[in-house]
């Protein structure tokens, strides 16, 4: 376990392009980033700035045109796509502003899904009891006690980032990766889901990485950063 103030995660000269008919569009220009264990960050930007892209890079979703991303020691990039799966699995706990939960899951099942993806059959299979136990035991301290078999159509918005956080925190990753994870909800809903989030990130000693176009949100975490145009232009301190 890396103890506070360990770099967890390593970024270096991250650039990405996409192709745009016979030409390419740069969108990231070399960023660098560190993030510490137990290390609140916020990183902020106006829309078309490379958040999303910078993210899926850092989270290991998408490969950047050139750079390196190191987690757990490791640079993920150069690793083989099933290696790179399982050190995302195990090391990153995502939470999307639309939830992306599986729609004929229930809330225990949709919490589960990352030891689904994690275990073959059988040792799924075998540790099933205790996966459902800790999925109960998310949920209830998540105030969802009464919803554990309702599908995702059935729960608001705010149950269902609820049931979102949990299934982030399932296999009890050092990073937390939220991007703008009360966007869709209304403001006194993304309060609670804010709590739930700082609390857990706290009390795990997790690091967290968020992304939000919210100044007021920005500034509960502890550094923040500015992306405007695929660039790193300010880090200010925060007060979390």
């Amino acid at each position: 376990m890396s103890e506070r103030g360990d770099i967890v995660l390593s970024a270096r000269g991250i650039v990405k392009r996409f192709r745009s008919g016979d030409s390419e569009l740069e969108i990231l220009h070399g960023i660098d980033l560190d993030l510490r264990a137990g290390e609140r960050l916020a990183l902020m930007g106006p829309s078309g700035a490379g958040k999303s892209t910078f993210l899926h890079v850092l989270g290991l979703l998408e490969r950047p045109t050139h750079g390196t991303v190191d987690l757990d020691g490791r640079d993920a990039w150069s690793l083989s796509t099933q290696e790179r799966a399982l050190l995302r699995n195990r090391h990153i706990g995502f939470v999307f502003q639309f939830y992306h939960l599986l729609p004929e899951l229930d809330a225990v099942e949709n919490v589960m899904l990352p030891a689904m993806i994690a275990q073959s059959r059988g040792d799924f299979r075998e540790d099933r009891h205790q996966h459902i136990a800790k999925a109960l035991d998310l949920l209830s301290n998540f105030g969802l006690a009464h919803r554990l078999h309702h599908r995702p159509a059935q729960l608001s918005g705010g149950e269902r980032q609820r049931v979102a956080l949990a299934r982030a925190l399932f296999l009890d990753p050092p990073l937390l990766i939220a991007d703008e994870p009360t966007g869709n909800l209304d403001r006194d809903t993304g309060e609670i889901v804010l709590e739930l989030l700082f609390r857990a990130q706290e009390e795990r000693n997790l690091s967290l990485l968020l992304v939000t176009h919210d100044e007021r949100l920005a500034e509960r975490c502890g550094r923040v950063l500015r992306l405007e145009a695929g660039r790193i232009v300010g880090a200010l301190p925060g007060h979390g």
